[in-house]
């Protein structure tokens, strides 16, 4: 089970303020010295196919993920940065951060800028996350390898791929018809055989896969849509940025109790793309 400092400290003022700061990018499209980025490229292609070893690492489980040496030093940087900026000290989550080569996922205009800390544009007027908001909203989930998790947003592919470092039961949607099959391309090329990517409204879940042990939301509703909280199990959790478009938004970790009762709790400001519904 992944777990943050004893003291919580991605809890902290500093990384809230550091956090909200960094994620704020988001939407605007810019980077967090508020130039403007390169215009994104809108091919429907990956990238051009890299190596990968094949097989697992030495005392994983049972399933195949994925590894590359390439662009290890940048990856490294990354996760230190993440640790030491953040405090975000999972042993699991940032040797998770570390095996996924986030470059896999970016556009070719964009490669230059695969580890900096901040979000890119990946078209079609929608982002990747910047590295320590995907770290941070996988370690509040808590992941074990026998849960069942549920992406809302699919996007790039890569908080699928970070997840799937965890479990292999790994299902993710995405409603714009060109990035979830660019998404599908890049898991097929890399060998992530095993995600579940569709294509859909996000909104309504996946009920036909349902429940969920976890659920992560990806872009901001302006409310927690139902279907999400029906699909997750009793002691589920999921991570869900809430809050209008233009307006503040709020990282939120949703519990279901046992008696069925829901709780809420706050864990900072962000910004990111709305979500798109059909």
């Amino acid at each position: 089970m992944s777990r943050l400092s004893g003291n919580r400290r991605s809890g902290s003022r500093g990384v809230r303020a550091m956090a909200f700061v960094f994620a704020t990018a988001l939407l605007a499209g810019c980077d967090r010295t508020g130039t403007e980025m390169v215009p994104p490229d809108n091919s429907d292609s990956p990238p051009a196919a890299r190596p990968s070893a094949t097989g697992t690492e030495p005392n994983d489980t049972s399933w195949f993920r994925p590894r590359s040496d390439e662009r290890a030093r940048e990856r490294a940087a990354m996760v230190d940065q993440i640790q030491q900026v953040y405090g975000l000290e999972s042993p699991t989550v940032l040797k998770a951060m570390r095996n996924v080569p986030r470059h896999w996922f970016i556009l070719p205009s964009n490669q230059s800028r695969a580890y900096q800390d901040q979000p890119l544009l990946i078209g079609y007027g929608q982002t990747i996350s910047q590295p320590f908001i995907v770290a941070y909203m996988t370690d509040v989930l808590k992941l074990e390898p026998d849960d069942k998790v549920l992406e809302i947003g699919t996007g790039s592919g890569y908080q699928a791929a970070v997840l799937y470092e965890f479990t292999p039961h790994v299902y993710t949607i995405e409603i714009v018809e060109p990035l979830a099959r660019r998404a599908k391309q890049i898991f097929h090329q890399y060998g992530y055989n095993r995600i579940d990517a569709r294509t859909g409204d996000g909104y309504k879940g996946l009920p036909d896969i349902a429940p969920f042990d976890a659920i992560i939301v990806t872009c901001a509703p302006d409310h927690i849509p139902r279907p999400l909280l029906d699909q997750l199990v009793v002691g589920g959790r999921m991570i869900i940025p809430v809050g209008d478009q233009w307006g503040l938004q709020e990282l939120i970790l949703v519990s279901k109790q046992a008696d069925g009762s829901i709780t809420r709790e706050s864990k900072m400001p962000v910004r990111f793309v709305p979500l798109t519904r059909e």
